[in-house]
């Protein structure tokens, strides 16, 4: 009897560039991708923090630079991926929030968020594919949304706007690209504890609420998130394209 083989999860012959991998979430699925064998780029515009980051994964063994990118200059955006060999997985993480009532949300607040959480995640994708594209490279691109992106919540009226935005924009990327063996997926994770959120769960209020929908009863930490990227950039994960990965303790299933 001829048994079938787990595919595997590792990473050792790609390159993977993930943007706002300074700090939380994006450095830990950096670190992620390199322990699964990757050569990592960290983008972010903070050039100490991301800096910090690839020494730190190269001093664990892992393969690692860092870029200083603003991602939601389109056009710097270009000429990065113009003047750098394509890449197999991209993870587009880079991200903000204004949470606050839909009524008093600022034709700024506006601006600030779907530029970055939108609008520059198209532009980074659509330029990393063209050089996967031209590369001949049957890439992964790993986008990270949010449980928000599946429901609605109190004050979360332009978040909930970008991560459905993001949703269906990589189940767009899914049916373009799968005739040219790319892949494009979501990771919607619930509420991660990080340096960025860590303020807002000294509020009891706000933290005993949001324990109430997280069914696993606490809160999601970065490590919670890493396999998840490295099933979705490996060969694991080969027939799995425009999808939602919810990492979310439950809180979409109520």
């Amino acid at each position: 009897m001829t048994l079938p083989r787990t595919p595997s999860f590792r990473l050792d012959d790609r390159r993977a560039l993930v943007t706002g991998a300074g700090r939380g979430i994006g450095l830990a699925l950096a670190v992620a991708l390199a322990e699964a064998g990757s050569e990592v780029v960290l983008v972010a515009r903070s050039a100490d923090e991301i800096e910090a980051g690839a020494a730190a994964i190269r001093a664990a063994g892992g393969r690692a630079d860092a870029a200083t990118l603003d991602v939601a200059d389109a056009e710097a955006v270009a000429t990065f991926f113009d003047e750098n060999a394509p890449f197999d997985i991209l993870v587009n993480n880079a991200g903000t929030n204004r949470p606050k009532p839909m009524q008093e949300v600022t034709a700024g607040d506006y601006d600030a968020v779907l530029d970055l959480n939108v609008r520059a995640a198209f532009f980074v994708s659509q330029a990393c594919v063209k050089a996967m594209l031209a590369g001949g490279i049957r890439g992964s691109l790993i986008h990270i949304s949010s449980q928000m992106g599946h429901v609605g919540g109190p004050n979360r009226s332009l978040y909930c706007a970008s991560k459905w935005a993001l949703e269906g924009m990589s189940k767009a990327f899914a049916l373009d690209l799968a005739p040219h063996g790319i892949r494009s997926n979501t990771i919607a994770p619930t509420f991660i504890e990080t340096p960025l959120t860590r303020p807002y769960f000294e509020d009891a209020a706000f933290k005993a609420s949001v324990l109430a929908k997280i069914k696993l009863g606490r809160l999601g930490q970065v490590e919670d998130l890493m396999g998840a990227a490295v099933y979705l950039a490996s060969d694991a994960a080969a027939i799995v394209t425009g999808t939602s990965l919810i990492v979310d303790g439950g809180w979409t299933a109520d």
